[in-house]
């Protein structure tokens, strides 16, 4: 749910002079290193441009924002946050690109818009915190002179212009936080009353956990072929009940059960009623868990089930959906307040693409 700063815009894509092409920032040396920054998506977003070797980026400017330019290097980055595995896949898909990249160009303008916004809002970060998560960038580095190469190559030298970087980052962050977070927040007693309002969400309906053993005859068997499946049957039946728990008769369905279920002890695992034969469902209904039925009539085939868990329809308790429940609101609730927050921000913005 937290909205997570995206450290990434100060990592910058690198243009090789000869080749034109991307190459990567300096990424850090370990993925140990990577896991304690306050900034993990850096790392996930510098490896991303190491791995992609075919895509170029010039500095252009591809969108204002209220007189604020964003480049193709801000674009790239959030594709990469959007699909991090370009790799794997020769680059972006070529069938996805196009929606990629407009998601990424809506939200690096999400983002600056959210950044502006906090500027007019006049929000501060402590000095103490901007200082603890330039520690902890810079700790990605193997070296001083590593951080030097990339402070010279993509900021010009500047760690004022790092730790401004940085600054945006915690200021989106933090209006995210006022703004969405703290009001995406659903209590115990909204959670409930949802739950009461909408029975019909939670209800449920007949279900059986069962292993089955199967003798099929062959179609259009003749009666004697059928009253050989018929001994069989009973002869199976036989052993199936000397069995004591799920795993003897799963053995047993293995070796004998001429159904598919039996290369996996016979287990049907949870089953609806309604997808059940009616001749099933019957006997089950009558079975505890654990026991093993008698031979059931399935056309020319006879079935022999073990049940190992039967749920009658009904309606699930708050306490079983209570933290499902909750998460899912709030997961709906955060997403509502982020449209809602980026369409008021768009409503006066002067936003041009390039």
């Amino acid at each position: 749910m937290k909205y997570k700063i995206k450290i990434a815009a100060v990592l910058v894509v690198t243009i090789g002079s000869a080749s034109g092409q991307m190459v990567s920032s300096h990424a850090p040396t370990s993925a140990a290193a990577a896991t304690t920054t306050s900034f993990p998506e850096a790392s996930k977003a510098v490896k991303a441009e190491a791995d992609a070797s075919a895509l170029q980026v010039t500095g252009k400017t591809v969108v204002k924002v209220n007189g604020a330019e964003l480049t193709d290097r801000d674009l790239l980055r959030e594709m990469f946050a959007l699909f991090p595995y370009a790799k794997l896949h020769g680059g972006f898909p070529k069938k996805q690109e196009k929606e990629i990249r407009r998601g990424a160009l809506q939200m690096i303008i999400f983002e600056e818009l959210v950044y502006q916004e906090a500027v007019r809002r006049k929000m501060t970060i402590a000095p103490a915190r901007i200082a603890k998560e330039e520690h902890n960038f810079k700790s990605q580095f193997a070296s001083q002179e590593e951080f030097n190469t990339y402070l010279n190559t993509e900021l010009g030298g500047s760690e004022a212009k790092l730790k401004q970087q940085i600054k945006r980052s915690l200021m989106i962050d933090a209006m995210l936080k006022q703004e969405v977070d703290a009001k995406a927040v659903v209590t115990l007693a909204e959670a409930r009353s949802y739950y009461e309002k909408n029975p019909k969400a939670f209800q449920h309906g007949e279900t059986f956990a069962l292993q089955t053993i199967s003798i099929i005859p062959p179609d259009k068997a003749s009666e004697s072929v059928l009253a050989d499946a018929h001994k069989k049957a009973e002869t199976i039946l036989a052993q199936a009940k000397a069995t004591k728990n799920y795993g003897q008769f799963g053995l047993l369905a293995e070796k004998v059960s001429e159904d598919d279920y039996r290369v996996n002890m016979g287990d049907r695992k949870v089953v609806a009623a309604e997808k059940l034969p009616p001749e099933v469902v019957k006997v089950a209904q009558k079975m505890k868990a654990g026991e093993v039925s008698g031979l059931i009539p399935l056309g020319t085939a006879w079935t022999i089930i073990r049940v190992n868990a039967h749920t009658p329809p009904g309606k699930a308790t708050f306490a079983a959906v209570k933290a499902r429940l909750m998460s899912d609101m709030q997961k709906e609730k955060y997403e509502q307040l982020r449209v809602g927050l980026d369409k008021r921000l768009h409503q006066n913005a002067q936003i041009q693409e390039m």
